[in-house]
């Protein structure tokens, strides 16, 4: 029993580092809500009375890199052209273009907080923690704050170590959405990155119970449960209700990231936590 204690602290511990790297900036800020196909806090920001190009945006991210790139090159001042194709280039995992190219629109929008919150939230992506928190501060204001943002925010500062802090950020979210799962997702995160394990499983249990919680939150939980040496009622949570190549892929993931330990001949490379997780 003690010694698969110890093997669970060295795995936080593993864990706790391998979160704080910019790899994993996804990953703290998952469920954030917006589309099945491209989950993003900015899909919330979008205007209602959005065009009907927007309304007709292709479902599928390749395709819509190639819509909104082809917009956006017409019209480099275009936001919404700008907006769409930073969101279609981080769904194919081109960050770093959409960071260059959301930063160029907020330039020549300034004020556009749904332009600053893709901005931010590229930044985040890209893992420049700092420079993401100051831009989506801008992306709404404390009169009129959003939970989403708020959320995100939370994650760049748990990544930058202000582990405090960024709980306050998930606190404010929740009072605007109260047991919002996406949220106490982050927090039941922010708490195993401080190896606090029994916290962030009584907090990821409650964003499970939600009705609304998707299937990250399960994963999260599965996590947390396997480094606490129960792996085999986190191989369970993991499964959950999921066809069964799914749930043999997400158990396949987990039993990786529980086995796996600190080498630092293996050069860094690890299992991204995200694996556990749907994609952005």
């Amino acid at each position: 029993m003690r010694r698969q204690s110890s093997h669970s602290r060295s795995l936080a511990g593993s864990l706790a580092r391998f979160l704080s790297s910019a790899a994993v900036t996804a990953v703290l800020a998952a469920g954030l809500g917006g589309c099945q196909t491209m989950s993003d806090i900015t899909g919330s920001l979008t205007s209602s009375s959005s065009s009907s190009k927007a309304q007709a945006a292709p479902d599928d991210p390749r395709r819509a890199v190639e819509v909104y790139g082809e917009r956006y090159r017409a019209n480099p001042k275009d936001a919404e052209a700008a907006l769409g194709y930073g969101q279609a280039l981080r769904a194919t995992g081109q960050r770093a273009q959409a960071a260059a190219v959301l930063e160029q629109a907020t330039i020549a929008n300034s004020g556009n907080k749904a332009l600053l919150a893709a901005y931010g939230r590229a930044l985040a992506d890209n893992g420049n923690s700092q420079a993401a928190f100051d831009v989506l501060s801008r992306a709404h204001s404390p009169a009129n704050p959003d939970w989403r943002i708020l959320s995100v925010q939370g994650t760049t500062l748990d990544k930058m170590g202000k582990h405090e802090e960024a709980r306050g950020y998930y606190a404010s979210a929740l009072k605007i959405v109260p047991e919002e799962p996406s949220v106490l997702s982050n927090l039941g995160l922010s708490y195993m990155l401080t190896r606090e394990l029994p916290k962030a499983e009584e907090t990821l249990r409650r964003a499970h119970s939600n009705p609304r919680a998707d299937a990250r939150v399960r994963q999260n939980l599965a996590l947390v449960v396997g480094l606490q040496g129960r792996f085999a009622e986190a191989e369970t949570i993991a499964k959950g209700d999921l066809p069964a190549d799914e749930a043999t892929a997400n158990v396949a993931y987990l039993r990786e990231m529980l086995s796996r330990k600190d080498s630092p001949r293996n050069g860094g490379k690890t299992v991204p936590v995200a694996a556990l997780n749907r994609p952005d």
